[in-house]
């Protein structure tokens, strides 16, 4: 694979989301969408982003659309690419922000950041993933999860790598350095 041709230099969209209700969401990591990272070209198929992904060290990949509840993972964050489509997504629960995610955009999810789809294309399609592999846990708001998620969410580690552009990249200044402009 010819990594020039497909990731390109994203516009980076980070929000910092709070606890929402029963969503403890994530006080420390902010949310960050990646415009436009990747060139999606007709002849590509979706081995591209889980390569990528892969080679960055995020696997344990699946490839469908997002829920249409409100979900979290308190144990791992997560990382999706879109690879055709676009669609509505509501991080953050009930009251949280509603962000269009375009073929090509990655998202990278904080743990205990919840998540819903409110609309897609027929063709919306994403790979997710996960640092190291983590096997992801399921976490839908309901009241008995807390404190122990946010236990999970406390204990979770910073990934080693950007998700799209490795060594470097938009993770290490926000997620190391916090020098994110949130929005």
């Amino acid at each position: 694979m010819d990594k020039g041709k497909l990731i390109q230099e994203a516009y980076l969209v980070s929000h910092k989301i709070e606890e929402n209700g029963n969503f403890p969401n994530n006080p420390i990591y902010p949310l960050m969408i990646y415009k436009g990272a990747f060139l999606i070209h007709p002849d590509d198929d979706i081995s591209v982003i889980k390569t990528v992904f892969e080679q960055n060290g995020y696997s344990n990949t699946w490839v469908d659309g997002i829920f249409d509840y409100h979900h979290y993972h308190s144990n791992t964050h997560e990382v999706m690419g879109v690879f055709c489509g676009n669609a509505d997504i509501q991080f953050g629960g009930e009251h949280g922000v509603c962000i269009e995610l375009d073929k090509g955009d990655v998202v990278l999810i904080p743990a205990g950041v919840a998540h819903k789809r409110l609309r897609a294309s027929e063709d919306f399609t994403v790979i997710g993933a996960y640092p190291k592999g983590i096997g992801y846990n399921m976490k839908y708001g309901e009241a008995g999860e807390r404190p122990e998620a946010d236990e999970d969410i406390a204990q979770v580690e910073k990934p080693e790598n950007d998700p799209v552009y490795g060594k470097q990249g938009h993770l290490f200044d926000c997620w190391f350095n916090q020098n994110c402009k949130n929005v």
